[in-house]
């Protein structure tokens, strides 16, 4: 094995495949080791390089995923929750390091994520890029210092073919808020308003998902209070900066010991 950082890509031949796809190959400190797609895609059989135009690189595309990991230092999954869960078993089973940006999991396929951890080294974030997980840190601090009787409302915009709402990162930005507020979010979210609800509850944490076009994401959070409103809003043009932002986890994770991590431990921010 060379010594450069041996990354794979599960789901590589999907939207966000290629963009990290094209992230490890530009990376300075990892190479391209070979990528998954559904079994009858044209592309198994076929070289990553080749088929993105940047020539041969040994990186070839297979539909077993334990193919995949035998060839890797680590993987970055963005695929679907089953497949997700996995992707964890084999990461555990062969030591080898795995960046789950995929959202949407439920409780038992999030317990199997953690049950990988205890294993090998594992990054977990619904966000990779460094101002989401900046504003993480900002909504928590505006929650704290604010007077409960401003209101919390999230709103998220992705490109339409998003399968799961609220975005994984309004989530996030709501346990965020929560946190700041000292109160358990499953406790206080509304995730969805329709009809005659009433009026808004008192210390309730509001969640809009709008759905269109092909934005990357933009997640707004909003403190609505008698007299001002404050507005914390971060917009990503490209979902470049989330596969620039899974390869710097995938090459930091390699200097940690087995355990689950966050993006904020990443980029110093923890």
């Amino acid at each position: 094995m060379s010594a450069a950082l041996r990354i794979g890509i599960t789901g590589c031949r999907g939207r966000m495949g290629r963009m990290l796809v094209e992230a490890v190959i530009d990376s300075d400190a990892a190479e391209l080791a070979g990528g998954t797609a559904r079994q009858g895609d044209s592309a198994v059989g076929r070289d990553l390089g080749e088929l993105n135009g940047r020539g041969r690189l040994d990186a070839p595309v297979v539909a077993d995923p334990l193919e995949l990991f035998a060839r890797c230092d680590a993987v970055i999954d963005f695929t679907a929750p089953e497949l997700t869960v996995k992707h964890a078993e084999l990461a555990a089973q062969s030591h080898v390091a795995l960046i789950v940006g995929t959202t949407g999991l439920s409780d038992a396929q999030q317990e199997a994520v953690q049950r990988a951890a205890r294993h090998t080294q594992v990054v977990q974030a619904p966000n990779m890029s460094l101002g989401v997980n900046l504003l993480l840190g900002l909504v928590q601090q505006v929650a704290q210092a604010l007077d409960p009787s401003f209101d919390i409302e999230i709103v998220e915009m992705h490109h339409r073919h998003k399968k799961d709402a609220p975005s994984g990162t309004a989530l996030a930005l709501g346990r965020a808020a929560a946190e700041g507020r000292g109160v358990v979010l499953d406790q206080v979210a509304d995730r969805g308003r329709d009809g005659q609800t009433g009026a808004r509850q008192d210390g309730h944490i509001g969640f809009a998902a709008l759905r269109g076009g092909d934005v990357a994401g933009e997640h707004t959070v909003i403190f609505a209070g008698a007299g001002e409103r404050i507005e914390l809003t971060h917009k990503a043009t490209s979902r470049t900066v989330f596969a620039q932002g899974a390869v710097k986890a995938a090459v930091w994770a390699q200097q940690q010991d087995p355990g689950l991590y966050a993006m904020q431990d990443v980029l110093g921010l923890g």
